[in-house]
């Protein structure tokens, strides 16, 4: 996961430096459009974390896609977004996931972090974006100002979860106990290729009948990082 975030973010580096360097000719125009493909990285936190649960690591999502700009003035502006895209996530944290044969899950706190060696859950998701987009763009301007918010829908389709310590090696795929369908607000913003990226789920992580203790997991997933935009 770490080698391919690396990549994605020298590729897109790349792509912007050979695009000013080569000696094109401008052609203006009247009906343009941006930002039709993205490629973002994040680091992935949990919100609404229950008492003593903790993260470790370094958590981190790749997000890709393309989005179909549609523009709402004569100046072309304002825009609205819809697109389709794909995200992959990881999570270290420091709690015990552990499925039985009738696939029913229980989750404990490890207080010992030196217990373990790796403890972590990943996901898959095929996502829906939906933005609002304002930038500060021309038909002759391909260098400008851009503030997309947004909500972006998601379905996990592919799970997995990684422990190895003192309980034992598990490792387990497709877990039933993780909330599928996923969405929350999107907030991008930012200056020609370096843009900021927020997005703060709605939903939780866990389906709603898993607890700690009698209590609901009621984590939530937020997502800090970068953004990058290609025509």
């Amino acid at each position: 996961m770490r080698s391919s975030m690396l990549f994605f973010i020298f590729f897109v580096i790349g792509y912007q430096q050979m695009l000013a360097q080569e000696p094109l000719e401008k052609v203006v125009d009247s009906l343009y459009k941006e930002d039709q493909f993205y490629i973002g990285v994040t680091y992935n936190l949990f919100g609404n974390r229950p008492i003593d649960l903790s993260q470790n690591g370094f958590s981190n999502g790749i997000h890709l896609g393309f989005i179909k700009d549609m523009p709402l003035n004569p100046r072309r502006n304002v825009a609205l977004g819809l697109g389709l895209g794909y995200s992959a996530n990881s999570f270290y944290h420091n709690l015990h996931i552990r499925q039985d044969e009738n696939q029913i899950m229980t989750y404990d706190i490890i207080l010992e972090s030196g217990s373990y060696t790796k403890n972590k859950f990943s996901n898959h998701l095929v996502e829906l974006p939906i933005e609002f987009r304002w930038r500060s763009s021309t038909p002759e301007e391909y260098k400008f100002w851009r503030i997309y918010t947004g909500f972006k829908l998601g379905y996990i389709f592919r799970n997995r979860v990684k422990y190895r310590g003192d309980l034992g090696d598990v490792h387990y795929t497709n877990v039933k106990g993780f909330e599928k369908f996923q969405y929350g607000f999107t907030l991008s913003f930012g200056y020609n290729t370096w843009n900021a990226y927020l997005y703060y789920a709605l939903s939780p992580i866990f389906a709603k009948d898993n607890q700690i203790n009698g209590q609901n997991i009621d984590m939530n997933n937020i997502k800090i990082g970068l953004m990058f935009y290609i025509l």
